[in-house]
């Protein structure tokens, strides 16, 4: 493996879970809410790259210091208007989930039958550039206009909040 590559899962997730000093039922907490997508071995045992411990502090980060809630932090990541970034046209758009809802990030969902249906979404240059807190906010207002990022903040701080 070339030291630079930050993608390839190599930690086990107790190696992890020491490394930032957070539980196993923690991270797995995390996947199962879909704030990130893990591999597994091929025994099964679930594998994380550096880019998904980047994740995992990013999540922590959030939690800890913008004390944002799970629940908060996916209804930020379904705010990634996706569906522009990597162009699917209209028609696909109005049948995918990650367009119609609004409760998740786009690589939670089943994809069929659009441009991601034959993708691993943890190759996906939305999911990969949303490893950095930083980039997220770059990400939702690319192609937003000031009052409908505001509509859309509202709405889900409304939605967090109830």
């Amino acid at each position: 493996m070339d030291s630079t590559d930050k993608t390839t899962p190599m930690y086990s997730i107790g190696t992890v879970a020491t490394l930032l000093n957070i539980s196993v039922q923690t991270i797995r907490l995390y996947e199962q809410r879909g704030l990130l997508i893990i591999e597994k071995s091929d025994g099964n045992q679930r594998k994380y790259s550096q880019s998904d411990i980047e994740r995992l502090e990013c999540i922590r980060k959030t939690i800890n210091e913008e004390k944002i809630s799970i629940e908060g932090i996916r209804r930020i990541q379904a705010m990634i208007p996706c569906w522009e970034h990597i162009q699917c046209p209209m028609e696909q758009r109005t049948q995918c989930p990650a367009y119609l809802r609004h409760d998740a990030g786009c690589w939670t969902y089943k994809h069929q039958s659009n441009v991601c249906s034959e993708n691993n979404c943890r190759d996906c240059k939305i999911y990969k550039h949303s490893i950095d807190c930083n980039n997220i906010k770059s990400l939702i207002r690319k192609h937003q206009t000031p009052q409908a990022d505001m509509n859309q903040t509202i709405q889900t701080m409304n939605n967090v909040i109830v």
